[in-house]
């Protein structure tokens, strides 16, 4: 039934063993655009290759979003700042962009537009940061990890809840059982100390006040976010297998893969990044996709004659192969697939996203 996806898969590994070439991202090939250049293009950098002045920058540019007010507000009524506008944005779309193949494209115009409103909205200077997970990917490690700390980071877990099985307290949480989790309550430490979330958990914009949750699993982080894991998505002959390879084989733990450990091992079983929807009201959310359109972009660049148009699967969220939950119809999906951003102005192709080096998005990572 999908023997010619196998058949794809055995061309692009052969098309990129024998001198397929990345994209340069300096000199005469990017010269020759109108609008981004090597001069200009911007560099999204690792948080922690970033000074701490430039850290507490970009902290105090997500404070400042909090703080202006929502510009969305009159649709979601739950959306008091023009940060929660963007947690809103991704609430309503969430059925449209997770388990399938429009995710990628649309997360990096999200970020993209994220990017954009930091500067326009509170004058940031810098660009949106990225997090390198492999650095942080053990049992031991991720504790420590310099994007958890509580001057120059994001603050820490929350305090060990060891009984967190009651839903009426917490109706929205991963249904299967996190492993090794050992948090739960709210964030006590850093600059995001008892932040409370407008909206969430689950999918209404409603307000409904709460306060921001971590519950981390180290144990499920260097189960998911192994080195093995990001060897084989960065290996993955071609896009539909390393969306496979970054979303996941199933919604068991054994079949969580990067992008579920990264939420997952952060959220655990009742946070607030283990929930589908409302995951951007930790403001780690913007790390964990910033890791993610890093590691599509460098999978991309590592081929990319190939990879530059390499785009399918299923429109649907669910449909095959993230057929988690039963076989139905679905949609293949093309380049000219039309990404929605309500009340984030005009909406764009996945085609328009294809390339970060392009005119409208210009930037690279390094």
């Amino acid at each position: 039934m999908h023997l010619p996806q196998v058949l794809s898969s055995a061309i692009l590994l052969i098309a990129c063993a024998t001198g397929a070439v990345a994209a340069p991202l300096e000199g005469a090939a990017l010269e020759q655009r109108t609008t981004c250049t090597s001069k200009n293009i911007a560099v999204r950098r690792e948080w922690r290759a970033l000074s701490k002045a430039e850290r507490l920058a970009y902290i105090a540019a997500i404070k400042c979003m909090m703080s202006k007010p929502a510009q969305n507000g009159g649709i979601y009524a739950g959306a008091k700042s023009r940060y929660d506008d963007f947690q809103a944005l991704h609430i309503v779309a969430t059925p449209f962009v997770h388990f399938n193949a429009p995710f990628f494209a649309w997360h990096r115009w999200l970020l993209k537009l994220w990017e954009t409103d930091l500067k326009t909205t509170c004058g940031y200077t810098g660009t949106q940061p990225y997090w390198d997970f492999s650095l942080d990917n053990t049992v031991a490690s991720y504790p420590k990890s310099p994007l958890f700390d509580t001057v120059y980071g994001f603050g820490g877990n929350g305090e060990y809840i060891a009984d967190v099985s009651d839903l009426t307290q917490w109706p929205n949480q991963i249904p299967v059982p996190i492993p090794g989790r050992t948090g739960g309550g709210c964030v006590t430490t850093g600059p995001f100390a008892n932040l409370t979330v407008p909206m969430g958990t689950g999918g209404s914009t409603a307000y409904t006040p709460h306060c921001l949750r971590r519950d981390w699993s180290p144990q499920l982080v260097s189960q998911t976010m192994s080195a093995k894991n990001i060897s084989d998505a960065l290996n993955s002959a071609n896009f539909f297998d390393f969306n496979i390879n970054m979303q996941g084989k199933s919604m068991t733990v054994p079949g969580m893969n990067i992008h579920a450990g990264l939420h997952i091992g952060m959220g655990g079983q009742i946070g607030e990044n283990s929930d589908m929807y409302s995951s951007p009201g930790d403001p780690t959310f913007w790390f964990i996709h910033g890791a993610i359109d890093q590691m599509w972009d460098k999978w991309q660049r590592a081929c990319w004659s190939e990879r530059k148009l390499d785009y399918s699967g299923p429109v649907e969220m669910f449909g095959y192969p993230f057929n988690f939950i039963g076989d139905f119809p679905y949609t293949n999906v093309t380049l000219d697939y039309k990404l929605n951003y309500p009340n984030f102005g005009a909406n764009v192709t996945i085609r328009d996203v294809m390339d970060t080096a392009a005119d409208n998005l210009c930037y690279k990572y390094v």
